[in-house]
């Protein structure tokens, strides 16, 4: 179990009010022109912790598969700027190849901004071995871990059934319970993603129960519309007839 102040490197509110892409959080160094990729590739095996770091960065930019070797070899750096860096340069770098490693990089690392950036980074990837290691920090992690935890399990899991329905419980758990209401939206957008992906069963029905509990009863407004936009995309006809009436009786 982790602590929150694991994120001391960042101010953990600034996060949590912003779900955009967490990449935004790696500030690059600005370029009159974009980096050359030959000298950033001779770069993230430098000596120099500076030029690792700035090297990794620029592959948050540039995507060439040369890169991707040394930017696995990174997630294990002394320093956690360039580890966060090299993580989410994996994520524009999408690789078969660096999923264990940043699964093992979840599992090891002490820092919660580099366990941040894996997540992320898990979710572009699309495999499915990311699964339950993303079913696992919805569960235990940190906040801002948890935040990007639930939208990339949707990214993954919607690739095969049995992950459909492996993730949806502790999605629609945390909707029901996560004291942070920016995570109780990304889990409502998740379960909207997975519920297009199924067919009407027992689990489908649970998690349209959870969406349409969270539009009637989540104090929070952002839930609220998240959680009315999922129904709505999803289109099941207990949550449109749900909406038609709250909106008449002008609830929503």
């Amino acid at each position: 179990m982790y602590n929150d102040d694991d994120l001391s490197v960042i101010e953990l509110e600034e996060e949590l009010d912003s779900v955009t892409d967490p990449l935004e959080s790696v500030e690059l160094e600005p370029e009159t022109s974009p980096p050359d990729p030959e000298e950033m590739l001779v770069m993230l095996t430098s000596d120099q912790t500076p030029q690792r770091m700035l090297a990794a960065r620029a592959f948050c930019e540039l995507q060439d598969e040369r890169a991707i070797p040394h930017l696995i070899d990174l997630l294990i750096d002394v320093c956690p700027l360039v580890r966060v860096s090299a993580a989410y340069a994996l994520g524009r770098n999408t690789s078969p190849d660096a999923v264990e490693p940043l699964i093992a990089a979840l599992d090891r690392d002490w820092n919660g901004y580099v366990r941040k950036g894996v997540v992320w980074a898990l979710g572009n990837c699309r495999d499915r071995r990311s699964v339950a290691p993303l079913i696992h920090a919805i569960k235990t992690e940190i906040s801002a871990v948890r935040l990007w935890a639930a939208s990339s399990l949707a990214q993954v899991a919607k690739l095969e059934y049995e992950d459909i329905i492996s993730a949806l419980p502790p999605l629609i758990e945390a909707l029901r319970r996560d004291p942070v209401a920016a995570i109780r939206s990304n889990c409502a957008w998740s379960i909207g993603q997975l519920c297009r992906e199924l067919p009407l069963n027992v689990i489908y029905a649970t998690a349209i129960d959870a969406l349409l509990e969270a539009l009637v009863e989540d104090e929070d407004l952002g839930v609220k519309e998240d959680a009315k936009t999922s129904l709505l995309k999803v289109g099941d006809p207990r949550g449109l007839q749900m909406i038609e009436d709250l909106e008449l009786e002008g609830i929503i």
